[in-house]
Order: structure tokens, then C-alpha cells, then sequence
């Protein structure tokens, strides 16, 4: 039998009734923003990312899916019930909190160590990346994964985003 997989967005997803409204990027050249973050209290193996901007930015965004090590960004909390898999499968070893799951970061914290995963720098309206079974990146447990957008002109871009793991 396959590990469960879960997945999560940079919004509440629970209730919707009208389409997910995004999170900005800094209005800031150069500024970087965790728009979503996830915490494991297991080791996490990552299957798939991606975004979808909005609005067509103006000028190329940098988008990154990077390991933070213990340092987490302040957020805006997610739940359990956010983070899915089928209906008869466990829910997710995940953390939730300001420091831990969420969205939309109003801090970075102080990063002393990262992992880059992946990465890209487009204007394109949508990006997913699936990484071939096996070689899938891993995050140690207690380990952020962090989505941060960082916009390359003095505008803001809205940006949804979601993350596909196994645990």
C-alpha cells in the first residue's frame, strides 16, 4: 500500500464558496515572502508543487520551494482539515500554528540554513512540478518547507500555491 499523500493550499479551503483569493507577494523589488508554509512532525517526501498568479505579473517573479530547517516564517495558520487526502485516509502528522503551517507570512525569521528545491523565475501563469517517484526531495521532521515568491519590480502579485507530499 502506497503512504498516504496529502495536500495543501496557501488559503482556507474548508468553507469555499467563492475561488480561493490568493496571498501577495511583497510590494517590494527584491522583498522575499513565504507564501506558504508546512511543518511535519514526520519526515516529508514532496510529490508534487506548484502556483498559479492571478494576474499575468509584469515583470518576472522568483518563486522557490526551499527547506528552512527549524527557522519558521510567522504565518497565517492552517488546520488539519486543510491539509487532505482521501476521506478514509489518517489526517497529517503535520504542525499547525503561527509558527509552524499556514500562510502568508507577516515574518521570515532569522534564516541561518536553507535547501533549495526548486525554483523558477517566469511570468507564465501557472507552474507544477512533479518529481519522478524515488527521487522525490525529502524535509527532516520539525524541518519548514516554504513556497516564497519574491517579485522583481515594486509590485505586489497575488499568487495560489499548494504542495503535494507523502508522509
Amino acid at each position: 500500500m502506497a503512504a498516504p499523500c496529502y495536500i495543501i493550499w496557501n488559503a482556507v479551503t474548508t468553507a469555499l464558496t467563492a475561488p480561493m483569493a490568493g496571498t501577495a507577494t511583497a510590494a517590494v523589488s527584491g522583498t522575499v515572502k513565504t507564501i506558504l508554509q508546512v511543518q511535519n512532525t514526520k519526515k516529508m517526501r514532496i510529490v508534487e508543487w506548484g502556483y498559479i498568479f492571478t494576474t499575468t505579473p509584469t515583470a518576472p517573479v522568483t518563486v522557490e520551494l526551499v527547506e528552512t530547517g527549524a527557522i519558521a516564517a510567522t504565518v497565517t495558520t492552517l488546520v488539519a482539515a486543510h491539509a487532505y487526502n482521501d476521506v478514509g485516509a489518517s489526517t497529517t502528522s503535520a504542525t499547525f500554528g503561527v509558527a509552524a503551517t499556514g500562510f502568508n507570512s507577516s515574518a521570515e525569521g532569522t534564516i541561518t540554513a536553507t535547501r533549495l528545491l526548486a525554483q523558477t523565475m517566469d511570468t507564465a501563469s501557472y507552474f507544477k512540478q512533479q518529481f519522478p517517484l524515488g527521487r522525490e526531495p525529502e524535509i527532516t521532521a520539525t524541518n519548514n518547507l516554504r513556497i516564497r515568491a519574491t517579485p522583481n519590480t515594486a509590485a505586489a502579485t497575488t499568487v495560489l500555491c499548494y504542495v503535494i507530499w507523502e508522509e
